[in-house]
């Protein structure tokens, strides 16, 4: 099934949709926008903002107005009056997160049927997005004590991804009962733990056809964040589960938000299922790479591609499936080159400071010299050039150098 969230379709066989979410104060519509920007330029297809104050439904449309981004409302509790009151703030927006364990207390039903009745107003989705943080109390309730009386109780733990997935479930259907069409919905059921997540959306996968949104709901800090988050959604997105994905991970004081959609992006690329910038191999270093000079090239090259990536997404379509290898010794150098689009081996202690140049797989040239750098870049443009311009049709026809070979020793920091 496939659900439009502002133009982007979500679901069936569509690319698999990368998503983020800011962390400003929303009501701070100037700041807010620069940062949906910024989440935009990096590569984020849709964004989330908090929606949970009169000051920040009123800031929505003007931040709406000034990106080119579909942006979804992310409610809590109160977005029942929020969307009524706000018809401008309802209408700006692509999409509405609702969270069925916190939607309301007393009043619980009528308050979700009030958001799917602007939903269905307004001709928008929405994400019922469950979290094991905010369950459905009495629901798990309901569930632990029908569990407690069986023979052979099961944990506690398979009981609470159940009450998740019936939550979602239940919410699905009260939708749809209330008139929400059924490809205007998307569920989610998040937790923080990798195999909980695992277990959780194979459930939800089994029970429904809606798409699904997938992520850790914590997925913590620096390495801990990136490998949790990678080591989840790549067990599902391997079994063909989920729609759309977010890496929710802390950042550093004062650090850059965008990190979770490169490392987004980075776990598509890595499963083959999507390509948004060139690849860069680098081998790790040993013993025979005494020298750094092969992990600096590889930091220029990478960095140079990423500066490129937006000028040549527009001039060079199919340039982000590049693979570029950047090798240190002649073990496995020559032959990583080989299989790249275009590679350079480095010499190894030791080693002859030569460096050959593979294109296509074949040895096209040796640099030498203290401008090698320089010299390996204008290849990669000419390559890239020659291979995807518009003007030969992407063809990969016969890569002509604009280099020369300087007959001089490599600096001292080559070897």
């Amino acid at each position: 099934m496939t659900v439009s969230v502002g133009g982007v379709p979500v679901g069936s066989a569509h690319p698999i949709v990368v998503q983020s979410m800011t962390n400003t104060d929303t009501a701070a519509a100037a700041a807010t926008a620069a940062q949906v920007r910024a989440l935009h330029e990096a590569g984020s297809e849709l964004v989330r903002v908090t929606v949970n104050t009169d000051d920040a439904a009123r800031a929505v449309p003007a931040i709406v107005a000034e990106v080119d981004v579909p942006v979804i409302g992310d409610f809590h509790y109160n977005g029942h009056l929020l969307l009524t009151k706000h018809p401008e703030c309802a209408r700006a927006l692509a999409k509405y997160r609702i969270n069925p364990g916190n939607v309301g207390t007393k009043r619980r039903d009528d308050n979700f049927r009030t958001i799917i009745q602007v939903a269905i107003n307004e001709g928008k989705p929405v994400r019922i997005g469950v979290n094991w943080g905010s369950l459905d109390q009495q629901l798990l309730t309901d569930m632990m004590d029908a569990n407690a009386k069986l023979a052979e109780p099961r944990d506690a733990r398979d009981v609470t991804m159940d009450a998740m997935v019936e939550s979602a479930m239940r919410s699905a259907e009260l939708a749809e009962e209330s008139g929400l069409p059924h490809h205007h919905i998307i569920l989610s059921a998040k937790v923080s733990g990798v195999q909980d997540l695992v277990a959780v959306y194979r459930m939800l996968a089994a029970r429904s056809d809606y798409p699904l949104h997938l992520g850790l709901t914590e997925a913590g800090m620096g390495t801990k964040g990136v490998v949790a988050s990678t080591a989840g959604l790549s067990i599902l997105l391997q079994e063909g589960i989920g729609d759309t994905i977010r890496v929710s991970l802390t950042p550093r004081p004062g650090g850059d938000r965008t990190e979770e959609v490169q490392v987004a992006q980075q776990v598509l690329q890595s499963l083959g299922l999507r390509s948004f910038t060139p690849q860069v191999t680098a081998c790790p270093g040993c013993g025979r790479t005494t020298s750094t000079f092969f992990q600096q090239m590889a930091e220029e090259i990478q960095q140079y591609l990423r500066d490129q990536r937006p000028a040549w997404q527009a001039r060079y379509p199919g340039s982000e499936e590049l693979r570029v290898a950047v090798m240190g010794c002649i073990v496995n150098g020559p032959g990583e080159s080989k299989h790249a689009d275009i590679g350079i081996s480095l010499p190894g202690t030791a080693e002859e400071p030569r460096a050959p140049v593979y294109v296509d797989g074949a040895l096209k040239l040796t640099l030498k010299g203290d401008t090698i750098v320089a010299d390996f870049l204008r290849i990669l443009d000419d390559y890239v050039e020659r291979r995807f311009g518009s003007a030969n049709g992407g063809s990969q026809g016969h890569v002509a150098v604009g280099v020369h070979q300087a007959d001089v020793a490599f600096p001292k920091n080559h070897t």
